[in-house]
């Protein structure tokens, strides 16, 4: 193993993931806000109905697999069985190249059929293109599974980057080139999610190159690996759980399309003015997904890091590594929260480009959407501890329960005439409201030695609260001094508040000493946070 792996630790491969993450998120937004620009509200809405197909086949394909590997192989390494590491990539790859033919053939052979189902006939363009990265996924965790569990972040990161670079420049090409020619909307949506596939493409062929160095230089070690048989059914009875939960949510979330498409359409809506709305709440989500993108960062990094702590029975040190990433993890997401929900109506309009009742039918929406980041947030967290603890069952049957939850509020709460849409970010505030609570039951009475997540995200949360002040002050003071500009009302509150939250965290003593060193540069952060 190479001195860089050696050197990487858990909150070292984290902060690499959430740079990588930042950086894909600007250049997510110099994709999909323009984007919206270029197809409108319906080509968006469009681009999003073939992403929720593409998640519930990704999600079956890759959930769970990579989260096995990365566990598995970290073991192994622990305990220098690097024959076994090799075995278990083996065994993983060929599950993984299995499922990606399967997926990819179902989307780009039945496209049409997946768009009839979704209410969005115009959406088989956008599905078709969307096809081939299913198998190219599969084919990029394969490999990120493998370096993941070594602790090594740094090809996932710069995979991640590459991705979204390709898919900006192709996608973007693409779409205006096929609005120019063809005037045909649900051809630029294809178009525009091509872009996504060229891009994991791109992806799958760094990882490879990276892969293929790395892998020569595992050591070769003595003992006898287990048997393909034994390693498949050590990775499945990981996967399967992990995936059956993430699946079943995202196939939740694709049937909560079809049902609000439904009642939309049973109030007397047009299909258009469905599919505007649909494009609308497509557009909210992409702006709520922005800072829970950070959080994997956190997660990917807390389950090697955490198995093979526990693989050497340094339950404390696991316990710690938890309370870190809780941490982490309600410093990134309170602020973001209250920042988007206070701030939901320029934001929305700085982002979206809405004005009118669109941007009023954004903001209700956004104000919802942002408050259910914390919760998020949470999920996620609390549900890497526990596979990383080996309960990953509890994780499934607790996400559909918050699934069904949000399933029974969509169906009731967007028939109704004087909630219409926003009853689906309603349904997801009380989906991962509930699934906190049972992730969080479920750690205290699971395990052993259990890590204290709400106390270690307590202080974030006040020193959020402190900021939404200062924000709210700032916006009301443009607003009053009758500034109207979309990008000044957004860029102000968002500095004050930010300055504020930096203060509030150090006062407060949000995050430990033991944090920063842990760090690139740690020394340094703690004597200016003068931790």
């Amino acid at each position: 193993m190479s001195d860089m792996q050696k050197k990487q630790n858990f909150l070292q491969g984290t902060a690499l993931l959430a740079m990588a993450t930042a950086i894909v998120k600007v250049i997510g937004a110099l994709y999909k806000v323009p984007l919206n620009a270029v197809i409108g509200e319906q080509g968006f809405g469009y681009f999003n109905t073939a992403y929720d197909i593409y998640n519930v086949l990704l999600m079956i394909s890759t959930a769970g697999l990579p989260v096995a590997m990365s566990r598995m192989i970290s073991q192994a390494s622990s305990m220098g069985h690097f024959n076994q590491v090799r075995r278990i990539y083996a065994t993983a790859r060929g599950i993984f190249l299995g499922l990606g033919i399967a997926g990819s053939l179902l989307m780009t052979l039945f496209c049409r059929q997946l768009a009839a189902f979704q209410n969005q006939p115009d959406a088989w363009a956008a599905i078709g293109s969307l096809g081939p990265a299913v198998l190219l996924i599969c084919v990029m965790s394969a490999f990120r599974g493998y370096f993941q569990g070594q602790g090594n972040m740094i090809p996932t990161s710069v995979s991640q980057v590459l991705e979204a670079i390709t898919k900006l420049i192709v996608g973007m090409a693409a779409a205006i080139v096929l609005v120019r020619i063809t005037g045909s909307i649900p051809l630029a949506a294809g178009g525009a999610i091509l872009g996504v596939t060229v891009s994991c493409l791109v992806s799958s062929v760094y990882l490879f190159f990276c892969f293929r160095g790395s892998y020569r230089e595992l050591p070769h070690t003595t003992e006898e690996p287990r048997s393909w048989n034994d390693t498949a059914k050590g990775l499945l009875i990981i996967a399967v759980p992990i995936t059956l939960g993430s699946a079943g949510l995202q196939l939740l979330t694709t049937l909560e399309t079809k049902i609000y498409m439904g009642r939309l359409l049973s109030l007397g809506n047009t299909q258009a003015a469905a599919d505007t709305m649909r494009g609308i709440y497509g557009m909210c989500l992409t702006i709520f997904n922005m800072p829970c993108a950070f959080i994997p960062a956190i997660t990917i990094s807390i389950i090697p890091a955490i198995t093979a702590q526990l693989t050497l029975c340094e339950n404390q040190k696991a316990k710690e590594i938890a309370e870190s990433a809780a941490r982490i993890t309600g410093l990134i997401a309170m602020p973001c929260a209250f920042g988007l929900a206070l701030l939901a109506e320029p934001v929305t309009a700085l982002l979206g480009g809405y004005s009118g009742a669109n941007l009023v039918l954004a903001a209700r929406m956004m104000r919802l959407l942002g408050f259910a980041i914390i919760f998020d947030a949470v999920v996620l967290v609390t549900t890497a501890i526990m596979q990383a603890c080996g309960h990953a069952g509890r994780p499934v049957i607790n996400m559909l329960l918050g699934g069904l939850l949000k399933l029974a509020a969509v169906y009731i709460l967007t028939g109704n005439p004087h909630i219409g849409i926003v009853g689906t970010p309603i349904g997801t505030l009380l989906c991962y409201a509930s699934i906190s609570v049972l992730n969080l039951y479920s750690i205290r009475t699971l395990l052993e030695n259990p890590p204290a997540i709400v106390r270690n995200l307590i202080r974030s949360f006040f020193s959020a609260v402190i900021m939404g002040v200062f924000v709210l002050a700032a916006l009301y003071g443009l607003r009053a001094l009758g500034i109207g500009s979309r990008l000044l009302l957004c860029a102000i509150p968002i500095a004050v508040g930010a300055a504020v939250y930096i203060f509030a965290v150090i006062r407060l003593k949000a995050v430990t000493r033991q944090d920063c060193l842990l760090l690139p540069k740690g020394e340094k952060i703690a004597k200016i946070m003068k931790l």
